[in-house]
């Protein structure tokens, strides 16, 4: 479990739940260098004074508000804090609003609330009255310094606490060129096709099956190019880019569903459980990689 954030409480009306807060997203990010191409030695990142161009320490640097040119005013994590503290120890409940009401736009990062000592009932009794009513809470909240806009949903056995971007930070869509609401122009025949097409392809949402192919594709061919000597080949652009689809209006779409859908009908059926077993030594062999540079990316990939 990550380190707790801060432990503070959910308050509405006079009601007060201790809660710690917990980050709920983590980085798999590939980690790269600035390196010099000349001699691809790594480029190194200084903090300097910019009167004496001395490098300075981490512990010698602090925060700095320039009220005047040149003229600074230190301010430390204790004058954050003290500026307001219990804007920065408490998600203050403003209001609650119909969940289906806020759109997805507005969502920006998820964290977990997990209830306090002493603090249990007050949370099922948030959760239970967030989930039978449909509503979410709006609060406010301030997380490193800054304060944002969240949402507290409820989620299993937890309450989801997700900040907002606020109203401001939501860029017009009043230039966008988007077709009328309705059917505009869509057949009745086209529409059936296309949601017999969504039902054959609905499943239950499993998050665990969709992985960072980008990723992987990518340390792929990074370990390629390790295992050929190629490690200092500065690839060069190929100045190919990609076909652009045709436009709307030249595709039949009555043609492109049906043809979907007959895809999807001679679709191969899964295999048999012994199919399966009697395969599982080849294939695990084929996944080993003789890099030790990742165990989650294959050298060789198969071509498109």
């Amino acid at each position: 479990m990550p380190r707790v954030l801060w432990k503070g409480a959910i308050s509405f009306g006079l009601v007060h739940i201790p809660v710690a807060l917990y980050p709920a997203t983590q980085s798999e990010r590939l980690s790269f260098d600035m390196i010099d191409k000349r001699d691809f030695s790594p480029i190194g990142y200084r903090k300097v004074n910019k009167r004496t161009g001395e490098e300075v320490s981490s512990d010698d640097i602090v925060k700095g508000y320039q009220y005047e040119k040149g003229d600074y005013v230190v301010v430390t994590n204790e004058d954050f804090k003290q500026a307001n503290v219990e804007a920065t120890q408490t998600v203050d409940i403003v209001a609650f609003v119909d969940a289906a009401s806020v759109a997805p736009y507005y969502f920006d990062t998820p964290y977990y609330l997990e209830p306090g000592k002493r603090g249990e009932k007050g949370y099922t009794l948030l959760r239970e009255v967030l989930r039978r009513t449909g509503k979410i809470g709006i609060a406010n909240v301030v997380i490193r310094s800054r304060q944002h806009l969240a949402a507290l949903i409820p989620l299993e056995r937890m309450l989801l606490m997700n900040t907002l971007r606020f109203s401001n930070e939501i860029r017009s869509m009043s230039d966008l060129n988007l077709p009328e609401a309705g059917m505009n122009g869509l057949t009745e025949k086209e529409m059936a096709m296309a949601e017999r097409l969504v039902e054959d392809m609905t499943e239950d949402w499993n998050p665990e099956q969709y992985k960072d192919t980008y990723t992987n594709d990518l340390m792929a061919r990074i370990e390629a190019r390790i295992k050929s000597g190629e490690t200092h080949t500065i690839t060069p652009e190929s100045g190919d880019e990609a076909e652009p689809r045709r436009g709307a209006e030249v595709i039949d779409l009555v043609s492109l569903l049906r043809r979907s859908l007959d895809k999807k009908d001679k679709a191969p059926e899964p295999a048999r459980e012994e199919d399966t077993v009697s395969k599982q030594p080849k294939r695990a062999a084929a996944r080993k990689s003789p890099s030790r540079l990742s165990k989650k990316a294959a050298p060789e990939r198969k071509r498109a």
